[in-house]
């Protein structure tokens, strides 16, 4: 390849993580998930003034900030850059301390030189997660599958094939690459060919099924771990994948000592019309072209800490949305751990099936 395309394909890949200090953060996570990379450069006008990571986003959305806050306004000084004097292994050893996907270099006039990229160093192109943990993982994996049916008359939710691996494998090593090892499988439907397959696969886990024998809720088998596990553990629906630091939400959950904590992902709906606002008597405020609206969706990933076992009535109907609203009604500790849209896939229905099914190439 000649230099002149070298520096072309850089520039490219430059330009699409750049973004203007006035634009939102709705449209910085927008153009995270277009370019699978969590850290932006953020310029005014032709001047770069630093990096933006997904942590800052997620950090002001649980500061209640809203979406359409321009970047500018929550960009931190202390983040970690490059100089021109750095040699190329300084500036790859910092990368690989810190886990960063892209360094700016910047030169004595702190105008950007150069970018650094992960993929165009290391060998290994899937970042390793900096911080590990190993606490149990309980998979929901009891359900019948309905909304996949006719696919799962013959083969189980958990095992349908997503990419070159089935549903529940993908979810094992999304928390094995985070250090857990032990989990806990919740089973119903077709119970039997969920463990004859996962036996054949020779998986270095330790795994622990627990069998509904009738349906319970998402929360109501919780109940059949009693006595089981004992530290904070994580929850994940057996149709969800949620491709973030795991560590990070762990850590939130921690700091904030809740009981709870969901995982939402942001959804945004755009408005395909010019809404209107009125006031007293029908008097026009204002007119919104085409806006978006954006909500906060229960993913179907939680922790829990392990005491809320023993607050699920055993034998019963019981929804984890249930036991949310009793830990609130006593006035215990719910939070909410923000991620992007693009970081969410619900392979819970023939659409996003369909569109998602070779997710394990595009993560």
């Amino acid at each position: 390849m000649s230099p002149t395309a070298t520096i072309t394909k850089k520039q490219k890949k430059i330009e699409a993580i750049s973004i203007r200090s006035s634009d939102s953060m709705l449209k910085a996570l927008k153009r995270m998930d277009a370019t699978l990379k969590r850290l932006l450069l953020v310029f005014e006008g032709s001047r770069f003034l630093n990096v933006l990571s997904i942590g800052d986003i997620q950090r002001a959305i649980i500061r209640n900030e809203p979406l359409s806050t321009p970047v500018e306004a929550i960009l931190r000084q202390d983040t970690i850059v490059a100089h021109t004097s750095d040699t190329a292994q300084k500036i790859g050893k910092r990368m690989l301390e810190c886990r960063i996907e892209c360094m700016p270099v910047l030169n004595d006039a702190k105008e950007l030189a150069d970018v650094y990229f992960w993929e165009d160093i290391f060998v290994e192109k899937d970042k390793q997660p900096l911080q590990r943990f190993n606490i149990p993982v309980v998979v929901m994996a009891g359900g019948f599958g309905t909304r996949l049916k006719p696919l799962t008359n013959v083969i189980p939710k958990p095992l349908i094939p997503i990419g070159q691996k089935t549903m529940l494998e993908e979810i094992f090593d999304r928390f094995a690459r985070h250090g857990c090892s032990a989990f806990f499988l919740s089973v119903n439907y077709k119970s039997e060919l969920i463990k004859y397959y996962l036996s054949c696969q020779g998986l270095p886990y330790e795994i622990d099924y627990f069998i509904e024998d009738k349906p319970l809720g998402t929360a109501g088998s919780l109940t059949l771990l009693k006595g089981k596990i004992h530290q904070t553990f994580f929850v994940n629906n057996c149709d969800i994948l949620i491709e973030e630091d795991y560590a990070e939400i762990l850590k939130y959950h921690h700091k904030n000592k809740n009981e709870i904590t969901l995982v939402a992902a942001l959804k945004t709906y755009p408005i395909p019309y010019g809404t209107i606002d009125t006031g007293h008597n029908g008097a026009l405020r204002g007119i919104r072209e085409k806006p978006e609206l954006t909500f906060k969706i229960n993913s179907g990933m939680y922790i829990l800490e392990p005491h809320l076992l023993d607050e699920i009535p055993e034998g019963d109907f019981f929804h984890i949305t249930d036991l949310i609203h009793k830990v609130k009604a006593r006035d215990g500790k719910v939070g909410v751990f923000p991620v992007s849209e693009g970081s969410w896939k619900d392979i819970g229905n023939w659409e996003q099936y369909l569109s998602k099914i070779n997710v394990s190439n595009a993560l």
